[in-house]
């Protein structure tokens, strides 16, 4: 097992919409690091507690969910939930209105903070992005990226993937979103004090990658 200050992390954090998965990933393999999507972790604990039939308000009953997931998610990119392929399910709009609920209950970030660690301790570090990487997980992360982008991008983008047609109301589920995970009292979203911010409203996916490359290197004076 690795010490924290030896890890190669590069944390990459940012409301959704901003980029942070597809530039995560490409980041990752340019550096030939691991990559771990957290906000699936959470929407993972939301689907096992939903079809578990619990109560997404009681914290207790949640994080002891969270506790007791079984979770894979290998490098091909499934998400396995208690032994079930959840990879698509995660996704759905259930899970997405549901997640920032569970997301905020103290005991489930604990307890998925403790197996973010683990899973870069494991590796020697790796790409991790997410709400409070550099800000909570990993604070001395080798380099520490905050990703943004317009309102008006942001919905377009999510609308994008989800094959929405009213982009006013995912724009106003954006907003519901960024409400309660800026205004969670565990671990909400905010760039950590040291964190760069990449605005990636104008700029292409490969922009913002090499960018990202160019401040990896510049941080591990390579």
């Amino acid at each position: 097992m690795n010490s924290d200050e030896s890890l190669v992390v590069v944390a990459i954090d940012g409301p959704a919409g901003s980029g942070k998965s597809t530039v995560a990933r490409l980041v990752a393999d340019r550096l030939e690091l691991e990559y771990l999507d957290t906000g699936a972790m959470y929407r993972a604990v939301t689907f096992a507690a939903m079809n578990a039939d619990c109560d997404l308000d009681d914290a207790a009953a949640v994080g002891a969910v969270a506790s007791a997931l079984a979770l894979e998610m290998p490098p091909s990119g499934e998400v396995v939930v208690n032994g079930h392929d959840a990879t698509t399910a995660i996704r759905g709009p259930e899970v997405t209105a549901a997640v920032s609920t569970v997301a905020a209950h103290p005991d489930v970030r604990a307890e998925l903070v403790g197996r973010q660690r683990e899973w870069a301790r494991e590796r020697g570090g790796g790409v991790l992005e997410g709400r409070d990487i550099g800000s909570v997980v990993f604070p001395d992360a080798v380099a520490k990226i905050y990703l943004t982008a317009s309102e008006e991008v942001r919905a377009a983008r999510r609308a994008g993937e989800e094959g929405a047609t009213d982009r006013d109301a995912v724009a106003a589920d954006l907003a519901r979103r960024d409400a309660l995970d800026s205004q969670r009292t565990a671990d909400p979203l905010r760039q950590a004090d040291d964190a760069i911010e990449i605005d990636t409203s104008h700029l292409s996916i490969d922009e913002v990658v090499a960018l990202i490359e160019e401040l990896v290197g510049r941080a591990r004076g390579l």
